[in-house]
């Protein structure tokens, strides 16, 4: 065979994968405006969040939470400490739930698997060139097969985001999908960092093509640009979960990340996830919030005293 008539046989044979993703996409209603996702945020934040300031709400907000430490100056000390704090947590408060998840590093899912003695919390490690997410697939899938062979249970990786934006599908779907055969029986998230897909649309397309290549989760950021989560992407991203459950029976989880400051904004997220996808995505498997501070304002909430521990 010619290198010509190779090229063309090639190329032949990577057009119908063009139209899976397209067909992919046609099942779902891409024709969002940003203007109708605002109006919508706007009436459930002023219609139905102020119904979940409640003691139950806040607790099971505290049993969501993934404890996060993603700084340039990590260490195994720190990160021990960091681990310490969760085991000590279940001694000094029996009857409040423990936190979901500690997020870290890859180098560092041994130090966390090795201190954890709490049962019941996962380790999520951010990978694959994270936040950028700008390395080879190769790269990526070594250093995901790294963590999870060094304890991590649960992987959170970055959507390619560039080739995303360049309409490039193909590519945005194959990564995920290696990552995810990667990850094997270990729970996969996606994050879209939100911020730099700027539309509804997008936002709904980047959610849906996760889900259909193997996202166990749809997350919102790294929380390493700006902005991070908002109250709008995280509707829309409901809005995509729901209609691919329709769709296909899958359900999928949602995890807010970035930009989670305050107890009000957790309550809205809370709010956002009632009133879209319903009491069944309402448990600490399927609702996750990616957050460092938020724990500590949770606990002074539910205890009614200023409380930093974590």
């Amino acid at each position: 065979m010619t290198e010509h008539e190779h090229r063309h046989e090639h190329h032949h044979h990577q057009m119908p994968l063009k139209n899976k993703y397209e067909e992919a996409l046609e099942k779902y209603n891409l024709n969002i405006s940003d203007e109708e996702v605002k109006d919508a945020v706007k009436t459930i934040i002023e219609e139905k969040v102020h119904k979940n300031d409640t003691p139950e709400v806040k607790r099971f907000l505290l049993g969501s939470v993934e404890l996060t430490t993603l700084k340039t100056t990590d260490s195994d000390e720190s990160v021990m400490a960091f681990t310490e704090r969760v085991n000590q947590f279940e001694n000094e408060y029996p009857t409040l739930p423990h936190v979901a998840t500690i997020c870290v590093y890859p180098r560092f899912a041994k130090t966390v698997a090795q201190t954890l003695e709490v049962e019941g919390v996962e380790i999520a490690c951010v990978s694959g060139s994270f936040p950028s997410s700008q390395a080879l697939i190769e790269v990526k899938t070594v250093e995901t097969a790294l963590a999870i062979k060094d304890g991590a249970t649960e992987i959170d990786m970055v959507l390619p985001v560039g080739a995303f934006l360049s309409g490039d599908y193909e590519t945005v779907c194959d990564e995920i999908q290696q990552m995810k055969e990667t990850c094997g029986e270990q729970k996969m998230k996606v994050i879209l960092e939100t911020g730099c897909l700027k539309t509804a649309k997008n936002i709904k397309t980047a959610s849906i093509l996760a889900m259909y290549s193997g996202a166990d989760y749809i997350k919102t950021s790294t929380g390493k640009l700006e902005p991070a989560a908002t109250p709008e992407a995280a509707y829309v991203m409901c809005q995509a979960i729901k209609e691919y459950y329709e769709e296909t029976g899958v359900q999928i989880g949602f995890k807010p990340a970035g930009g989670l400051n305050s107890v009000m904004d957790a309550l809205i997220y809370y709010t956002i996830v009632k009133e879209v996808l319903g009491e069944r995505w309402l448990t600490n498997e399927w609702f996750r919030m990616g957050t460092s501070r938020l724990a500590n304002m949770l606990l002074s909430e539910i205890l009614g005293e200023e409380t930093k521990f974590f």
